[in-house]
C-alpha cells in the first residue's frame, strides 16, 4: 500500500511540474490580449519612444535614402521619438513576419503593407489600429493643430486611394504611394510589322501583333528582331492579369463579404485563349520566362506589362536596366494603359503600398507611430519618393504642388530624374485615376488573388509540356486551385458553399507548437484534478 501511494504521489508531482513548465512556455511565447486604442489627450513629449518601421525596398538605393532622410527629419521635429528602419525585399516576407510576430505581440509599430494582408492581421483582436478617430482628432489628426509639420488634411488625400484603405467598417491604413499597370511597348517593332498603335490598346490587337511577330526566316531567326529569341507578350503579374480581364468583361471575381465567383465560363474562356497563344510561343509570364523588362530591352519582347512602379527598368535608356550594354537594342518605347476589351470603358487596377499602425499596450507609443505615419504623407516625402519610380503621390497637395508639376513638365530632359518612360508611366495613372478599381478585401482575399494568377501560370506551363488544355483540364484546374489555396474555407465559388469562413492560412510552426502546448496543458490539468480527487477519496476511506 505504501508503494502504491508513493507511486501515485510521484505521478501527481510529475503532472504538476509538467503543467507548470508548459504554462511557463505558453506565457513566454504567447501573446497578451490588447485593449482597443484610445487617443491620449496630449502627447507626452517628456518621455522617449522607440518605434520600428518595416518597409519594402528592392535594389533602389535612392528609395532607401529617402526613408532614411524622412526618419532623420522627423526625429529632428520629435527628438523624443526614435524610428528604427527595417527593410525587406518582398511584401510577402513582411506579411509572413507580421503574422508570426502577432503571436508574441512583437509586431512592428508601423508597416508598409497591402489591405489584403491587413485583413488577415485583423484575425487577432485589436492588433491593427482603426484610424478614423485619429484622422479627425483636432490636435493630432490629419492637419491637426499640435502636429509639428505640414500634415495634409483628410480631404487632400485622393479619395479613390483613401477608400482602398477602408474595409470591415474602418480605415485600417493610409495610402503611401500609388501605381497601376502599364504596357511598355517596342513601338519600333510594332510599326515594322505593319501596325499602328491605337490610342487605346485592345486584347485583340495585342494578340494579333504578338502572333505576327512569331514569323521566322529560313534559318530560324525571328523576322521581327533577327534573333533566335522572341516572346512578343510577357505579363509580370498574372493575378492582376486575370483580375483585370474579369473586371473588363464584367464577370464575377468576389463579393465584398467574401463570396467567391472566380470559377465560371468567362474564366475558362480567358484561360483557353491564353493557352492558344502560349502554344505558339507568343505569350509567357514572369514566373516562367523572367522579367519582362530584360526581354523588352534586348529586343526580344514587344508588349511588356508591369507596374508603373517598374518604369525605370523599361526602355533602351532605362537607368536601372538589368542587362549588359552589348545586349541592348535601340527602339522607341511607348507607354499605354493595359489592353482593354471595351476601349470606351477602360478598367485598370489601382495598387501600391499603404501604411498601417499596430496596437501596443502604451497608447503614447501608438500616438508616436501615428505621427510618423502622417509624416510619410508630407510633400517632401511624397514627391521625392514618387520621383524614384512611376508612382504618384497620394495627396492632391503634393500632386498640385509647383515642385511636382515642374518635375512632370521636364519629361525626357535627361535619362535619370526626368527619364521619359518613368514620367509617362506616372502621367498614365494621373490621367486614368477615375478608371481604376480595387478588389474586395476580406480575410482570405490574398489566397483568392494568388489562385487567380496561378491558374494562368499552370495553364501556360501545361501547354509548354504538351498537355491538352480543354474543358476537362480547366475543371480539374479549378479543383486543384480550390484545394491548394483552401478556397472552400473562404466562401462561395461556383460549386462551393456561399457561407464565408475564416481562412487563417497555413499556421506558422510556432503557432502549431503553442496550440499543441495549450492542449497538453489542459489535458494535464484535467489528469491532475482527476487523480487528486482519487487521492482524496482514498484518504477519506482510511
Amino acid at each position: 500500500m505504501k508503494t502504491q501511494k508513493k507511486r501515485r504521489h510521484i505521478f501527481l508531482k510529475t503532472v504538476l511540474a509538467l503543467t507548470m513548465c508548459l504554462c511557463l512556455l505558453t506565457a513566454c511565447h504567447g501573446k497578451e490580449s490588447l485593449t482597443p486604442f484610445v487617443i491620449p489627450e496630449e502627447f507626452d513629449l517628456s518621455k522617449h519612444y522607440e518605434i520600428t518601421f518595416w518597409a519594402k525596398n528592392d535594389t533602389n538605393k535612392t528609395q532607401t535614402a529617402i526613408y532614411e532622410q524622412a526618419i532623420s527629419d522627423f526625429e529632428a521635429l520629435y527628438p523624443n521619438i526614435t524610428v528604427n528602419l527595417r527593410l525587406y525585399t518582398d511584401y510577402g516576407k513582411i506579411y509572413n513576419d507580421v503574422i508570426t510576430n502577432i503571436l508574441t505581440n512583437t509586431t512592428p509599430n508601423v508597416c508598409i503593407t497591402y489591405p489584403d494582408h491587413i485583413a488577415t492581421y485583423l484575425t487577432g483582436a485589436n492588433v491593427v489600429v482603426p484610424l478614423e478617430d485619429l484622422f479627425a482628432d483636432k490636435n493630432y489628426g490629419l492637419g491637426g493643430s499640435q502636429v509639428r509639420f505640414d500634415s495634409p488634411a483628410k480631404e487632400e488625400i485622393i479619395p479613390q486611394f483613401l477608400e482602398e484603405c477602408s474595409f470591415g467598417g474602418h480605415y485600417y491604413a493610409l495610402p503611401y504611394m500609388r501605381s497601376t499597370e502599364a504596357c511598355y511597348i517596342n513601338k519600333t517593332y510594332v510599326e515594322a510589322l505593319g501596325y499602328t498603335l491605337p490610342q487605346t490598346l485592345t486584347w485583340d490587337f495585342v494578340w494579333e501583333v504578338s502572333e505576327a511577330a512569331m514569323a521566322k526566316d529560313n534559318e530560324g531567326n525571328f523576322l521581327a528582331n533577327g534573333q533566335k529569341v522572341m516572346i512578343p507578350f510577357i505579363y509580370k503579374s498574372t493575378d492582376n492579369m486575370m483580375i483585370q480581364m474579369l473586371r473588363q468583361r464584367q464577370a464575377g471575381y468576389s463579393s465584398d463579404t467574401g463570396e467567391l465567383f472566380l470559377f465560371h465560363d468567362t474564366t475558362k474562356e480567358l484561360l483557353l485563349t491564353i493557352a492558344d497563344h502560349a502554344e505558339t510561343g507568343a505569350f509567357s509570364t514572369f514566373k516562367i520566362s523572367s522579367y519582362p523588362a530584360n526581354f523588352l530591352n534586348a529586343g526580344q519582347c514587344i508588349f511588356a506589362i508591369d507596374s508603373t512602379a517598374g518604369a525605370t527598368w523599361m526602355g533602351t535608356n532605362a537607368p536601372l536596366c538589368d542587362i549588359s550594354p552589348d545586349k541592348l537594342v535601340a527602339f522607341e518605347t511607348e507607354v499605354l494603359p493595359i489592353p482593354q476589351f471595351d476601349p470606351e470603358n477602360p478598367q485598370m487596377i489601382s495598387q501600391g503600398p499603404s501604411v498601417c499602425i499596430f496596437n501596443k499596450a502604451d497608447s503614447q507609443e501608438v500616438l508616436a507611430s501615428w505621427l510618423f505615419t502622417q509624416y510619410l504623407l508630407t510633400n517632401e516625402v511624397q514627391i521625392s519618393y514618387s520621383q524614384t519610380e512611376g508612382y504618384v503621390p497620394v495627396t492632391s497637395k503634393a500632386q498640385q504642388s509647383p515642385e511636382y508639376q515642374d518635375y512632370l513638365s521636364r519629361c525626357g530632359e535627361d535619362n535619370l530624374l526626368h527619364y521619359d518612360v518613368k514620367i509617362k508611366a506616372a502621367n498614365l495613372l494621373l490621367d486614368h485615376t477615375d478608371h481604376t478599381f480595387v478588389t474586395p478585401v476580406f480575410n482570405g482575399s490574398t489566397s483568392l488573388r494568388d489562385a487567380s494568377g496561378q491558374m494562368i501560370e499552370n495553364t501556360v506551363k501545361s501547354v509548354r509540356r504538351k498537355e491538352t488544355v480543354d474543358d476537362a483540364y480547366i475543371e480539374n484546374l479549378y479543383a486543384d486551385m480550390t484545394a491548394l489555396y483552401r478556397l472552400d474555407q473562404i466562401g462561395g465559388s461556383g460549386n462551393l458553399s456561399a457561407a464565408q469562413k475564416a481562412d487563417l492560412g497555413k499556421l506558422p510552426v510556432m503557432s502549431v507548437v503553442l496550440l499543441s502546448g495549450l492542449g497538453t496543458v489542459w489535458l494535464l490539468i484535467l489528469l491532475y484534478v482527476v487523480f487528486r480527487r482519487i487521492a482524496l477519496r482514498h484518504s477519506d476511506e482510511k
